[in-house]
């Protein structure tokens, strides 16, 4: 029996927490975990109890008299470490374990207490690890040389990214000082495992541990059809009504959306004296706020609230139990879908409640779509960069400013036993090297590598740690009162209002010497300014989508007006015979134009918009239908293929010819603009496009008229 294996007192929590019988997931892991020592995923549905699996075994397994840091736990947000802190130092209290804060905002005189005494459980994200590294190594040595685990949150968010990268290399770097410690990843939806097991440096001893328990959920499809930039009325006082008297979580895809929401529906609770706790959440709105927020719906019992959030509370931050979840409009992807519905239903044996509005028909079926993926059990599968220059790069001044010198081979030794960069080659990892020399990134003096003059103002940056882009923000300021930030955009004029923390403001001033926006609250009813970007789809969901459109498969899911749309989308298609969903695509004759209906993922659209534009054939791509309005006779679009695919043959001059022209292109990419030319544009081929697959679909489109 797997309770037996754990440690008495650990036993006694779980009697007084009254728990009646621990989840599949934990039973699996307590057992595998304290019998063996190989590296874990567990991969289980939202509120599965995926953190107590982890601990429960580690905690009853480790020796915590010895001494340094036993636990590491790493995590890709700071809100869920002081999230999960709560839970996890209430578990450690029962056996004397102290457990650490270590990230940016973290008590300082905690963290020097640590370091006199290193011991116990530290819970850190990889920039506060990255800065550890860089700049106090001896402290990682004293810290970590006797660490027994890494525990990796929500690794799932880590997967195909440049964090997870980095978060690869980061963890390799300390295998350097303890290759003794074991990792195990918590995920409730991976689409990629073989990626999920490189993160932990040793894959070939990494099991997966995946609990297939399922649970109960209910969905309702709704369609106001909408014109313009804003919601439609009739969308917000449906909205409005289904979520009133429940604790609701809405997502829409952008930050000025979910304001637009909390905004709209506060403003109908005040004229029908609702209730009016309605919030927005994202990464715009102050901390201060978002935690409040965060404290609001995880404490509050009896009051129903609504808070209008991004992807911000897609990951585990416990807020409480949500009764519904609502989409606006398609997720970009299944995967952010099942975070998303995870969040309702949580306790056992509840029905998790999902609606999912749409205001045109492509949104509808792309939400069908991912839905219907959902329930088949797809994710999507991660992309990654097989040769991620721009990390190595990043990496490489990392370890020399770690050093503080090293030769130039050892440089290239360390870079090169790296499985982050296993498919770098020495070759190109020397050509990398001497373009940081060349920039004075780095310095050669008397065979040793040091930190050049442009490298120290980079390195000693606190920007330096991370992965992100960090993009102009402007804080939003109102009395001297912070309400949060908004990313800089020429729109941003005096006079204009602005959505922001749930309320609309205007713009009485903008400083940009001092990055601030003065604002009043707005009474004048002018229109606000939208903010936010689409997302990136995976080809697998506009396949989905065009096999909707050609079957005859009714949803029990669609209200009645779904249902007469899609059947309406379906009457306009169904004069095209498509018989193979993976070959066939429709293409519509308009006098001397041609409309084809790509259903491929964004980056293959990209890609052929790119070729279009090579071929200097006027275009109008339009991501939402997935199609592309060209100026070219249907009669020569065979012969249109033909052309694009031996451009596709010489594309490498293509690439380096628009990058030179366009740098922003490579704007993805934190670190790019540092490498030579060359590998700028293999980054750019590689993670922007996706020209491999697009040749394989013009080679095997077959184009129905």
């Amino acid at each position: 029996m797997p309770l037996t294996l754990l440690s008495p007192l650990i036993r006694k929590y779980i009697y007084d927490k009254k728990w009646e019988t621990l989840r599949p997931i934990q039973l699996a892991a307590i057992t595998k975990i304290i019998s063996t020592n190989s590296n874990y995923i567990l991969a289980s549905r939202t509120a599965s109890g995926k953190t107590e699996a982890a601990f429960l075994p580690i905690i009853s397994k480790v020796n915590f008299q010895e001494k340094g840091v036993q636990v590491l736990y790493i995590s890709p947000l700071i809100a869920l470490i002081n999230d999960q802190f709560v839970r996890i130092e209430e578990l450690c209290k029962y056996l004397d374990i102290d457990v650490t804060k270590w990230h940016g905002e973290a008590n300082k005189t905690l963290k020097q207490k640590l370091l006199k005494n290193p011991r116990d459980i530290v819970l850190i994200t990889p920039e506060s690890l990255e800065a550890m590294l860089v700049n106090a190594p001896y402290n990682v040595k004293h810290l970590f040389s006797n660490l027994k685990f890494i525990v990796i949150d929500e690794i799932h968010s880590f997967l195909g990214t440049d964090r997870g990268t980095q978060l690869r290399s980061l963890i390799f770097r300390l295998k350097q000082i303890n290759n003794k410690f074991n990792v195990v990843g918590l995920s409730a939806t991976i689409g990629d495992y073989v990626e999920a097991k490189k993160i932990t440096c040793d894959e070939d001893n990494t099991i997966i541990l995946l609990d297939k328990t399922s649970r109960e959920l209910e969905a309702q499809f709704k369609y106001f059809e909408s014109d313009t930039m804003e919601l439609p009325i009739d969308l917000i006082k449906d909205l409005y009504l289904e979520t009133k008297d429940n604790k609701a979580l809405i997502f829409p895809n952008s930050r000025g959306r979910a304001e637009e929401i909390a905004v709209k529906l506060k403003k109908i609770a005040e004229k029908v004296k609702g209730h009016l706790y309605y919030f927005s959440h994202h990464s715009s709105v102050d901390k201060e706020l978002r935690e409040y927020t965060e404290h609001f719906a995880k404490n509050n019992q009896r009051n129903n609230f609504c808070i209008s959030c991004t992807s911000t509370l897609e990951l585990g931050i416990d807020i409480g139990t949500i009764d519904k979840v609502v989409q606006i409009d398609s997720a970009h992807s299944v995967s952010s879908l099942i975070q998303r519905v995870g969040r309702s239903g949580r306790r056992e044996g509840e029905i998790g409640n999902l609606i999912l509005y749409s205001t045109d028909k492509w949104n509808l079926l792309q939400s069908l779509a991912c839905w219907l993926l959902y329930k088949e059990g797809f994710v999507e599968p991660v992309h990654f960069s097989e040769k991620p220059y721009d990390i190595l790069l990043h990496q490489a001044l990392s370890i020399v400013k770690q050093l503080s010198a090293c030769s130039k081979p050892d440089l290239i030794s360390l870079l090169l036993s790296n499985p982050s960069f296993q498919k770098i080659t020495e070759t190109e990892i020397s050509e990398i090297i001497d373009e940081l020399i060349k920039t004075d990134l780095l310095e050669l003096l008397q065979n040793e590598l040091i930190i050049g003059v442009a490298g120290e103002q980079i390195a000693n940056s606190r920007d330096f740690y991370s992965m992100f882009k960090t993009e102009l923000q402007l804080k939003v300021l109102n009395s001297g009162k912070s309400i949060g930030e908004i990313p800089f955009t020429p729109q941003l004029q005096i006079n204009e209002n602005i959505f922001l923390a749930a309320k609309v403001w205007k713009i009485v001033d903008v400083d940009l010497k001092s990055n601030k926006v003065e604002v009043i609250p707005a009474k004048d009813g002018k229109k606000p300014l939208f903010l936010g970007t689409g997302g990136n789809i995976h080809p697998k969901i506009r396949e989905k989508m065009l096999e909707i459109l050609f079957t005859e498969i009714s949803y029990e899911e669609l209200n009645d007006t779904c249902k007469d749309i899609l059947q309406i989308f379906r009457k306009e298609f169904s004069h095209f015979k498509i018989e193979n969903f993976a070959t066939d695509r429709p293409v519509i004759a308009k006098h001397d134009k041609t409309l084809l209906y790509s259903f491929q993922g964004t980056r293959v659209n990209k890609s052929l918009q790119f070729l279009l534009n090579e071929s200097e054939i006027n275009s109008i791509y339009n991501e939402n239908s997935s199609s592309f309005e060209i100026s070219i006779d249907y009669k020569d679009f065979n012969n249109l293929i033909k052309r694009l695919c031996v451009l596709l043959n010489n594309i490498e001059p293509k690439i380096e010819e628009k990058l030179l022209a366009n740098s922003s292109l490579l704007n993805f990419s934190k670190w790019g603009k540092y490498l030579p030319i060359k590998y700028q544009k293999n980054l750019l081929r590689d993670n922007y496009f996706d020209f491999q697959n697009t040749k394989l679909f013009l080679e095997k489109i077959k184009v129905i008229t």
